[in-house]
């Protein structure tokens, strides 16, 4: 299983970008898809995450700024930032829980993309 992100750069403070992360490879079901991100000299924290419910989950930085959906159909999950801050600057890094069929039966296994740089500066 693979997750590819993509969406991020550069944009003026106030400005939106949308990202996406795609999962692709051997997957039954998606359980859980989320959004993490790791500013420098900082660690990584959770931005967002969507369960298979279209439960959501923010960040009390991005709450009311971000927003969190999954297309289902399409295993890909997006990330819509708007009203960006410099302190948004960071890689973002997509991650999802998938269920896979082995031969013993179906189980969830943790991966994590590749990250995406997004920096916000005027």
């Amino acid at each position: 299983v693979q997750l590819q992100a993509s969406g991020g750069g550069l944009v003026q403070p106030g400005m939106s970008l949308r990202l996406s992360c795609i999962a692709s490879g051997s997957i039954f079901s998606i359980n859980y898809m989320a959004w993490d991100r790791q500013a420098p000299g900082k660690q990584r924290e959770l931005v967002a995450s969507i369960t298979s419910g279209n439960g959501t989950n923010y960040a009390d930085s991005v709450k009311g700024r971000f927003t969190i959906s999954r297309d289902i159909a399409k295993n890909t999950v997006y990330l819509q930032m708007n009203s960006l801050k410099p302190e948004d600057t960071a890689v973002y890094y997509c991650n999802a829980e998938v269920v896979r069929r082995t031969g013993i039966g179906y189980f969830p296994y943790s991966y994590w993309g590749q990250g995406t740089l997004v920096t916000v500066s005027s």
